[in-house]
């Protein structure tokens, strides 16, 4: 055996499959086998693997044990002359595998291998080649002088980037996501350090080939496509911890007890850094907003207030309002209009002015309603409220024209973008594709096709071939291409990104037989992926209104319980099952969990105390009707759906 493939796999079924299919064309004329190596993921992936590539030997562990731990009991199990470590958000080209094993035997002193590394828009990924952390490199990375100086020798160590990314060179560390070991080397370092959870795992087994007498090489002829990020989210607090706690295990292994105790100390304050600036970029981004509305709210409100009180209520002068006007009343019309902003959906991508509309408006009935139940003492003036309103639909549409203006990571205000796809295929996938596109989006402004093929069919409604894409972005005004994986190759498809690079396009990548299409739209993102049919529930104003509904409905049977007791058996589950799902730990409405589907991946919900085969209670349902109406469900959410339900089995809510 030549070759064997690991592949460590943790909840990422759409991306894992699409790797594979690339894994499988690659993998013909070799001596080889492959691994999947399942963490425990609950999405499916195992199903989709046995299912769709039974020749993959799959090893199905219990719990989450690691990146390092799993890749080992492959390792372990292999008895190829070369282990390549892949991760599941990859893509390889035809001729990567002949490509590597080849410099391999030639290179008879190369322990360990990386490739060029490429995101999902075709930009060239840093982290293909690497130099050794320590802690001079660590302190230039962490504190920016390597992004300042990205081609210095001293400075920008940590990605080589003084070496040309183009050719070939000996480097210290390799990346985990391609990672080609000799079987001989690994007898001799050992396998990854299990101490590694996550990250650190490739540098440390990197540094140990080095030490044992080999040498590791960047190879840019074979390249990969790396989406980048799926595991864990790169700007996450989590990840700022197990990446750099990680660096230290690595530095109190490998360096001095002076330089391991000063790289501890560059990191510990990277930590500290890097976490603070996560949580106050998590903040910004989400608060924002609302905190501008606010500031606007509230300087025009007393701007209003101040011009009422002075020209209509004590034109003369020698009065004013009462001081619980301005720190009662005032502060709590502002927090309901943004409260009711928040509900009604203003406060979500992409921006529609109807809604914060909406939302301006049922807080002033709400505030009005409200007003006429207070004592005299406490009420002011209507004008004043409405006036506020007004004021505060002017303010927040400013606001988000303003923001617009300045072009800020593409805020959109009023509908999205229209969506013009490209479709390189052939007839039989382009068709399937196309299908799917038309079912995700309701209305697509345009679609196209691309012939694989030198010759343009006929009759097809082909607008060209493969060589003419550029031409075709051009005049139809494309913004997004979808290559078949089935019918374009890989390198094929590095190539076009490569070539139109300068076209502002988004690209992805339609696997075979699979309802998803995979894409990465920066190298800052994760994968962007859609799947068909099964985005409603998972967007965020039913997601929203869904868990506003757990909580209402919850409330509402916690005051009525002394009643609803004597009807729902048994009262303690009863009980028990309100508390829950008013905390978030279950919701009033979940998916059948005793099924699951290969094709379909579900959105994310908790535990639900009744499911959508309630809707229908006095019939018999079959498995496939109930995964059927699982992804109904999940599909056309509806909040009064929900409410029907509920209604319907009141009796059975003490499950």
């Amino acid at each position: 055996m030549k070759l064997s493939v690991i592949i460590v796999n943790y909840n990422v079924k759409h991306f894992l499959d699409q790797c594979l299919h690339s894994v499988q064309l690659a993998s013909k004329g070799l001596s080889m086998d492959v691994y999947v190596v399942d963490n425990n993921s609950v999405d499916g992936s195992v199903e989709m693997v046995r299912s769709k590539y039974p020749e993959v030997k799959v090893i199905d562990n219990k719990q989450n044990v690691g990146f390092s731990k799993a890749n080992n009991q492959a390792i372990r199990q292999s008895t190829a002359e070369y282990v390549l470590l892949l991760n599941p958000d990859t893509i390889v080209e035809h001729d990567t595998f002949s490509k590597v094993i080849g410099f391999m035997d030639a290179h008879p002193d190369a322990g360990g291998l990386g490739v060029k590394m490429v995101d999902g828009n075709g930009n060239f990924l840093p982290e293909s080649k690497r130099g050794l952390p320590t802690p001079a490199v660590s302190f230039y990375k962490i504190f920016g002088l390597s992004s300042l100086f990205p081609k210095s020798k001293r400075f920008s160590k940590y990605h080589l980037g003084h070496l040309d990314k183009d050719e070939t060179h000996e480097v210290e560390i390799l990346a985990g996501a391609f990672m080609l070991l000799r079987k001989k080397a690994l007898e001799k370092t050992g396998l990854l350090d299990e101490e590694f959870f996550m990250y650190g795992e490739d540098i440390d087994l990197s540094y140990r080939i080095i030490k044992a007498g080999y040498k590791n090489y960047y190879y840019p002829e074979a390249r990969i496509i790396h989406y980048k990020g799926e595991s864990t989210k790169k700007g996450s607090i989590n990840y700022v911890f197990v990446f750099y706690n990680a660096m230290i295990i690595f530095a109190r292994k490998h360096f001095s007890k002076k330089n391991a105790n000063l790289f501890s100390f560059f990191i510990n304050m990277a930590i500290y850094f890097r976490a603070s600036m996560a949580i106050i970029n998590r903040f910004w981004k989400k608060a924002i907003i609302p905190l501008l509305d606010a500031l606007m709210l509230t300087v025009g409100v007393v701007v209003i207030k101040n011009l009422w009180e002075s020209r209509v209520i004590f034109p003369e002068g020698g009065g004013q309002f009462p001081i619980e006007l301005v720190t009662i009343m005032l502060p709590s019309y502002i927090l309901v209009w943004l409260l009711s902003v928040f509900l009604s959906g203003g406060y979500d991508r992409p921006v529609y002015l109807y809604k914060i509309v909406r939302g301006y408006l049922f807080g002033t009935l709400f505030i009005l309603a409200a007003y006429g139940l207070l004592s005299e003492e406490y009420r002011f003036s209507r004008a004043i409220i409405v006036m506020g309103a007004a004021w505060g639909i002017l303010s927040s549409s400013l606001i988000r024209y303003g923001i617009k203006l300045l072009n800020l990571k593409n805020y959109q205000v009023g509908k999205e973008p229209a969506r013009r796809f490209l479709v390189v295929a052939d007839e039989k996938e382009g068709e399937r594709i196309t299908d799917i596109i038309r079912k995700t989006y309701s209305n697509p402004e345009f679609i196209g096709l691309v012939s694989v093929s030198e010759q343009q069919p006929e009759n097809h409604g082909y607008l060209g071939t493969l060589k003419q894409v550029k031409e075709i972005l051009r005049i139809y005004k494309i913004n997004e291409i979808i290559f078949s994986a089935e019918d374009v190759k890989a390198q094929d498809i590095i190539n076009q990104m490569a070539s139109l690079h300068q076209m502002q396009v988004d690209y992805k990548i339609a696997p075979p037989k699979s309802y998803s299409i995979i894409g990465s739209n920066s190298i800052t993102t994760t994968g962007d992926l859609f799947i068909v049919d099964i985005n409603s529930i998972a967007k965020p104003n039913n997601k929203r209104n869904k868990r506003l509904l757990d909580i209402l409905t919850s409330l509402g049977l916690l005051i009525s319980f002394p009643i609803t007791m004597f009807l729902v058996r048994p009262p303690h589950r009863y009980l028990r099952n309100i508390f829950l799902v008013l905390f978030g730990k279950r919701t009033w409405i979940g998916y059948n969990r005793e099924l699951k589907n290969e094709s379909f991946s579900l959105p994310s919900l908790s535990k639900g105390i009744l499911t959508p085969a309630d809707a229908i209670p006095s019939i018999d349902l079959n498995k496939e009707t109930k995964q059927r109406l699982n992804l109904l469900y999940a599909r056309n959410y509806n909040v009064f759906n929900d409410l029907n339900i509920i209604i319907k089995n009141l009796m059975k809510l003490g499950r």
